[in-house]
């Protein structure tokens, strides 16, 4: 289980292990949590106090401090896993699910023709059309899209890293993405 690090404001920042997490609270790092504790962590026995030290970890924590550059930046970085999650699966080509090991990132407008390596000009695609497309413009090789790239939002892009991800905090991520995400459905 990993927990959902956001910063001061609210916004996602990372994805941590309980371990890292129970650094923070023990250096008192953490600002507020939300839902309730996922994990307790219990070690010796506290001198002071004769006491079991004890920290509750819970699956969304912020800490304090000023807010991280990283925290604006506009555009998530595009890997094929979160490509593919984006797209579901999906060729945009053929609308056929596919396995992972059968799907390409396919560039609308092929690199060698000025196209970027950008969430706007790539989507899922299987082996089968993206050999067919080939360094082509869709309409050149008479292939129409089933569906539109999109840049996806900061908390979209916590989603699509592919973690096990808790109720709470898909929740949390979720009252944030965009309605028409392909998240939603």
């Amino acid at each position: 289980m990993d927990v959902l690090q956001l910063d001061i404001s609210g916004r996602p920042q990372a994805w941590m292990t309980v371990r890292q997490a129970a650094l923070l609270y023990a250096s008192d790092a953490i600002a507020w949590t939300l839902g309730d504790p996922c994990q307790v962590l219990r070690g010796g026995v506290q001198r002071s106090t004769g006491l079991n030290s004890r920290i509750e970890v819970h699956a969304i924590i912020a800490v304090k401090g000023a807010i991280p550059a990283r925290a604006w930046r506009v555009n998530p970085a595009l890997t094929n896993p979160k490509l593919f999650a984006r797209d579901r699966q999906v060729c945009a080509y053929c609308g056929h699910r596919f396995h992972l090991d059968d799907l390409t990132r396919e560039h609308i407008v092929p690199v060698s023709r000025g196209g970027e390596d950008s969430w706007m000009n790539c989507i899922t695609a299987c082996r089968g059309c993206n050999g067919h497309k080939g360094n082509r413009l869709p309409e050149e090789a008479r292939m129409s899209l089933l569906y539109l790239p999109y840049v996806p939002s900061l908390h979209e892009d916590m989603i699509l890293r592919g973690r096990r991800i808790l109720s709470d905090q898909m929740e949390f991520l979720l009252a944030s993405v965009p309605r028409g995400s392909r998240l939603h459905g």
